[in-house]
This record gives structure tokens, sequence and C-alpha cells, in this order.
């Protein structure tokens, strides 16, 4: 009898998978969660379930735009992440994270995410560098990224978002796969 190995990317506390069917009822809420949308980029309006059908729908294995369900054994889906704008000429890619579900925030889960995809896409897809951005005030994105994961910030745009009643910068980041190995070798990551 053949074992099925589905394709996954390892955290040491998380994997990351293909979203699911399955999974969009609980994306629907954290699309529709304002204090959610507060802090990630881009516009958001309503989503309803037939849109976050749609949404799926379109959602391809060939796009140069790939999400990933975040999941944990004790707790299921916790939220998304992606590599997004994949340019394989020049070997980079965008990449964001959401964590929806809120208990799970503050307990290393986040820096499993993006200490994974950084592996994944600098050593599995021979990446040399990841971008983001961040809003101003998401302190604790920028403690992630500025702080635990090795990123840099490489710039600011000035005035970009608009959240309850205000503006705020559109910080840029960025991490190359030096950078990357750097941590690695500071924190030894991997090796636990």
């Amino acid at each position: 009898m053949s074992i099925l190995h589905i394709m996954e990317i390892r955290g040491k506390k998380v994997v990351l998978r293909a979203i699911e069917v399955g999974d969009l009822e609980q994306l629907n809420v954290w699309a529709n969660d304002p204090d959610i949308q507060h802090g990630l980029g881009g516009w958001h309006f309503p989503t309803s379930m037939n849109d976050q059908h749609k949404w799926f729908d379109q959602l391809s294995v060939h796009s140069l735009n790939q999400r990933f369900a975040i999941h944990t054994e004790q707790q299921g889906l916790i939220g998304t992440t992606n590599l997004m704008e994949i340019d394989w000429k020049n070997r980079h890619a965008h990449h964001g994270l959401m964590l929806g579900n809120k208990d799970t925030r503050g307990k290393g889960l986040g820096l499993d995410v993006v200490m994974a995809v950084m592996r994944y896409a600098f050593e599995d897809l021979g990446f040399n560098r990841l971008d983001g951005s961040i809003i101003e005030h998401n302190t604790a994105s920028m403690k992630l990224y500025l702080g635990k994961c090795g990123w840099k910030e490489e710039g600011r745009q000035r005035n970009w978002y608009y959240r309850q009643g205000r503006f705020w910068d559109r910080i840029i980041v960025g991490v190359t796969q030096d950078d990357y190995a750097d941590l690695c070798a500071l924190v030894n990551y991997w090796k636990d």
C-alpha cells in the first residue's frame, strides 16, 4: 500500500498548505473583521461567501500569486500567508502574512511562518529576495519582520494608507537570501 504525501511547507510549529474549500467560511469571517483589516494593506470591502468562492476559484498553482493556509495541529486554520508577484527571472516575490485567529498571536507562530516562507523561497525556490510592506501603526509586524526575522527597512511612502480617520506611512521592507543565511547562522533557528 502506498502512502500519499501531500505537498506542504513545514515550519517548527506550523504547516503551510493549499487553501481548501473547507477554509472559505473562516477566511470570510476574517475578511470581514475590521480589526484584522485595519492592520493589512490594500482596500477592503465587505465580502460575501459568493465572492469568497469566486476568489477561491481563481487560485491556481500556475499563478504568479501563491496563497497558503497557515495550519497548526492544535488550532487548525489560523491565518494565511503568500508569495505574490513572483518574478522568476529576477528571483524575488512579495510576501504577506495574516494571523486571523487572535488567540494565536504572540506565541511565536508568526515567526515560524515567516521563517518557513523564507526557507521555502530561498532554499527550495532559489529566490534571492523577498519584499513586503507594513502599515506604520502595525508595531507587531515591525517587531516580527525587522526585529526577529532579519528584514530591513528599505524605504517609506508617506501617507500611503488611510485608516480610522488618518493617514499612515507605508514602510517598505525586504530580506535577501544572504540576510536569511546570516539570521539562521546567528540564531540556529532550524537546528532544534
